[in-house]
């Protein structure tokens, strides 16, 4: 569960994130998971908001001389991908593991009916 005050705040810091007047809002459920996974890891003490908002400010960077046209839909991917390399920065996980996870899950997606829940087994893990 997002702490309101927090998200918030968050998007005062931060005003490219898509909001309205209640705060962030997100397309996706994913979106909101991150969000919420970077807000808890900050409130944590994993790293410090400056050191979010440098890791993110880079990413957006990078996407924009990639080519990305800055159209706001791509904005929780660069925000998921900054992240992931903060993680892995900060001795979390390794940026393998975070690639074997996600292969995993799309591995599993791939075999699982639509509307079926999508449930993660060893297999997947290839």
């Amino acid at each position: 569960m997002i702490d309101e005050a927090a998200a918030r705040h968050v998007a005062q810091e931060l005003p490219r994130i898509p909001q309205d007047n209640d705060g962030p809002v997100f397309r996706e459920p994913w979106e909101a998971q991150a969000f919420a996974m970077t807000l808890t890891l900050y409130q944590r003490g994993l790293f410090t908001w400056d050191e979010w908002a440098t890791a993110l400010g880079s990413e957006i960077k990078r996407a924009q001389a990639a080519g990305d046209p800055d159209s706001g839909e791509t904005y929780y991917l660069h925000w998921l991908s900054a992240l992931e390399k903060l993680v892995a920065e900060k001795g979390v996980t390794t940026t393998e593991t975070l690639h074997r996870y996600r292969d995993a899950w799309e591995h599993a997606c791939d075999r699982t009916p639509h509307g079926q829940p999508i449930e993660l087994r060893k297999e997947d893990f290839v």
